[in-house]
């Protein structure tokens, strides 16, 4: 199962890097520009967490990440010199994913550290949203954590479906599955719905 694990956190990467990419092609940054907001994107999170919870950083000894992260830009760049324009769609959609894959393995890593579920919820919100705060702060963009269409809130939501269901006996894969379902699924309908959390009343 570790390997298994391992796959879903390339895949995690290789997501977010692409949602990198595409933001960096928005902002017309050069091939440099490209990686390093690919990289902060892919593993910002990541490393964040395992800053916090005194742990190695998954990447330090393993080369694969970068690979991926890699991978991802050049087939990104390839399908977005063959296109004539990039909705913003797009780049909500890749986040998604990425966010849905990425929480749940901060959430996972938490876990399997005999952390509270405090914690476990907190770790799988910084895994899935540090890094493309990171990506957007660099782009000079309002990161999508502050503003906007529900994003956080759906880690919360996935941190709370993950913690209960590991409460009730239920396999790990079953959770794990079910957590990402629930936050990509609630991530696309807030981007589909435009389902925000106001609290203050604005002037038109």
């Amino acid at each position: 199962m570790t390997e298994l694990y391992h796959w879903f956190d390339l895949l995690g990467v290789m997501v977010f890097a692409i949602s990198g990419t595409l933001l960096a092609h928005r902002k017309h940054m050069d091939g440099f520009g490209v990686v390093v907001l690919a990289t902060v994107t892919g593993i910002g999170g990541g490393t964040m967490r395992d800053i916090i919870l005194d742990t190695p950083v998954f990447w330090l000894h393993d080369s694969s990440y970068f690979v991926a992260i890699i991978s991802a830009v050049l087939l990104c760049i390839w399908w977005l010199n063959r296109q004539k324009t990039v909705p913003k769609q797009r780049l909500l959609m890749a986040d998604a994913f990425g966010l849905a894959f990425f929480a749940v393995m901060g959430m996972q890593k938490a876990m399997s550290l005999d952390m509270p579920d405090t914690t476990v919820i907190i770790m799988g919100v910084l895994t899935g949203c540090f890094g493309g705060v990171i990506r957007d702060v660099l782009a000079d963009e309002m990161p999508m954590l502050l503003k906007g269409e529900l994003y956080a809130i759906t880690c919360i939501l996935g941190g709370v479906v993950y913690t209960q269901l590991t409460h009730l006996g239920v396999s790990l894969e079953i959770t794990m599955v079910v957590s990402m379902l629930s936050i990509l699924l609630l991530r696309l309908a807030a981007i589909r719905w435009h389902l925000v959390l106001h609290v203050f009343k604005y002037k038109d």
